[in-house]
């Protein structure tokens, strides 16, 4: 008799049942199945731990991801694992939850069945739709592999294996064009994402060059951060927006607002007419809602998000709710709910106190957002916050962006361990991941022996 069966006889969780997917049903309670396990995916099951509510959350990826710091990943200050953890061990100890990898292709919402790629389905009595978003390649997804994001884990690695890659290649090559070619990266998109990374990539390079590098020198590295729009972080107040120019110029980028980047190659992007050789180019401009919509037939409506009714239910369907990226939702100021962590993770909290009993659910009190700050890090010693009423830049402000964002890793595990590498890296400055896996071709800089403007756009 195998295990799996003696903790049947033994009375064990009636959900451990010989379907893998659990659709064994134990009468009398809902299931809530949530789609997607980001923070508000998380916060949501969290927040059902433990109640009679059998809850069944379906994923891609095995882990949950803090992709706020996706950006010190691809710059080589933190490993993957500092930011991420398995989804089985976020949610281990609650016996009512059961964790299904899987990439859902569809909603069948008049038969309450969750599709799978697989062809599988489970049914639900609630639907939690947490999807996230992607990056917009503006019908351009060609460039995705010129350009990546950051979204995912693998996405980080390339950038990083690309960006180290190309120091490496610079290092022996002796054609001064092609050197720093090599040694110029290009970020897309004036955003929080691209001006972290503008200032990661410049600080990291330029402290690898003067210290461990022999051929090449700190003023070869070029570092172009490009906005279409006419201010970088233009969710930010006009002031904080000029102090990230004014911070960024003194570390040594570039920042171009105005510009439209119109191609993306392999050895370089054009900006406008102008084409510009690099060894790395980084996406970071805009993104577009998850599939989620397609599957209800909603995709015409709210930018492509779902639409929500102010208890965070979609509308016109029955028993399907939504959050983070995938929603939208105005909020008290009549404006869009914006695409942040603290969003998603308030609803799925409040979505979840809901959803843990028929009395809540049945309570119209409706979501509210309680504004905890908009931040951006700019660089060493250089961060912006806004509050609304009023901001912080500069050192208190970074300092207040470290805090924050270590409070909101998973565990104490990775607060400590992300605690004490930044305090490390602080006093030495090194980068303790600069790691390139000889393995991954896909992630290669590209061969530049010469460099000279194509002679079409």
């Amino acid at each position: 008799m195998d295990k799996r069966s003696l903790r049947r006889g033994r009375g064990a969780d009636p959900l451990e049942a010989e379907n893998p997917i659990a659709e064994h049903r134990i009468p009398g309670r809902r299931r809530v199945v949530i789609v997607g396990g980001g923070f508000g995916g998380l916060a949501t099951a969290g927040a059902l731990g433990g109640s009679d509510v059998d809850v069944v959350l379906i994923d891609r990826r095995n882990h949950n991801l803090f992709q706020p710091l996706l950006y010190q990943v691809a710059t080589a200050a933190l490993s993957p694992a500092d930011i991420a953890e398995p989804i089985r061990r976020s949610l281990g100890r609650f016996r009512n939850i059961r964790i299904v990898l899987g990439e859902v292709n569809g909603v069948d919402a008049a038969g309450k069945r969750v599709l799978l790629e697989d062809g599988s389905s489970i049914d639900y009595d609630q639907l939690v739709l947490a999807t996230g978003s992607d990056y917009n390649y503006f019908g351009h997804d060609d460039w995705k592999r010129f350009a990546p994001g950051l979204k995912t884990l693998n996405e980080a690695r390339r950038i990083r294996q690309r960006l180290l890659l190309s120091f490496e290649r610079a290092e022996r090559m002796p054609d001064g064009a092609a050197r720093r070619a090599l040694l110029t990266s290009v970020v897309i998109g004036g955003g929080p994402t691209g001006v972290e990374m503008a200032g990661a990539i410049s600080e990291l390079g330029r402290f690898m060059i003067e210290r461990d590098f022999r051929a090449i020198a700190p003023e070869d590295l070029r570092v172009i951060l490009v906005e279409a729009g006419p201010k970088i972080l233009a969710a930010f107040p006009d002031h904080l927006s000029r102090y990230a120019v004014d911070y960024l110029g003194r570390i040594g980028v570039e920042v171009m607002t105005g510009h439209q980047v119109t191609d993306v190659r392999e050895d370089g992007v054009m900006i406008g007419e102008a084409f510009v050789a690099s060894g790395s180019v980084v996406w970071g401009a805009g993104v577009k809602a998850s599939p989620a919509a397609r599957w209800l037939g909603l995709e015409n409506k709210a930018r492509g998000q779902l639409p929500l009714d102010p208890t965070l239910k979609v509308e016109g369907v029955d028993d399907i709710y939504s959050l983070g990226d995938t929603a939208f939702l105005k909020g008290e100021d009549d404006k869009p709910l914006p695409a942040l962590a603290q969003v998603a993770k308030q609803q799925g909290q409040y979505l979840g106190r809901r959803l843990r009993d028929e009395v809540r659910l049945a309570d119209p009190t409706p979501f509210r957002f309680r504004n905890r700050g908009n931040t951006a890090v700019i660089g060493r010693n250089a961060a912006i916050f806004d509050f609304g009423r009023w901001t912080l830049k500069g050192r208190i402000a970074w300092l207040l962006w470290a805090l924050v964002h270590v409070y909101l890793l998973i565990n104490f595990e990775k607060r400590l361990l992300v605690s004490v590498q930044w305090v490390w890296r602080y006093i030495t400055r090194q980068r303790g991941a600069r790691l390139i896996d000889e393995t991954d071709p896909g992630s290669a800089a590209p061969t530049i022996v010469s460099v000279r403007k194509p002679s079409s756009a």
